[in-house]
């Protein structure tokens, strides 16, 4: 009999600061994802654009490099790829409009925690494996099985 390949899950973060972004690399290559790193907005929504499947937690700064902000990229995770976890972060708080527009959308201030990352990537991961289970359709709802 063969064994069934199951496809590792991916965590994309997105920070123009490279010390920074190395460090959640470091960090989240110690859970269950495979870490991918973009430096800005345009370089993370073509990695998506080809990938989102497999892509589990996002994590992303606020403020990027080039024209597209970490908002206008957790806008369009959110309406292309819902199943995707996504964690905005800034060192200054979020607009009161900003966090509705949001609503599914995380915040996490930085300074950030190491165990506040890992926890969100746990989340992500225990997600997924949960949609795995029971699969829903783009409205979110269960779906049922019919006899």
């Amino acid at each position: 009999m063969g064994q069934r390949l199951e496809q590792q899950q991916v965590a994309l973060i997105v920070e123009g600061d490279v010390e920074l972004r190395g460090l959640a690399a470091a960090l989240l290559e110690e859970t269950d994802l495979l870490v991918v790193e973009a430096s800005n907005g345009e370089e993370a929504l073509n990695y998506l654009h080809h990938h989102a499947g497999e892509v589990a937690f996002l994590f992303s700064d606020v403020r990027l490099p080039g024209p597209m902000s970490g908002v206008d990229l957790a806008r369009t995770a959110q309406l292309k790829w819902p199943w995707i976890r996504t964690v905005l972060t800034s060192g200054a708080p979020l607009e009161d409009d900003l966090d509705k527009a949001l609503r599914d959308v995380r915040f996490m201030p930085k300074p950030w925690l190491a165990l506040e990352l890992l926890m969100e990537a746990e989340r992500a991961i225990q997600a997924n494996r949960f949609e795995e289970v029971m699969p829903h359709n783009r409205t979110g709802r269960f779906a049922t099985a019919r006899a």
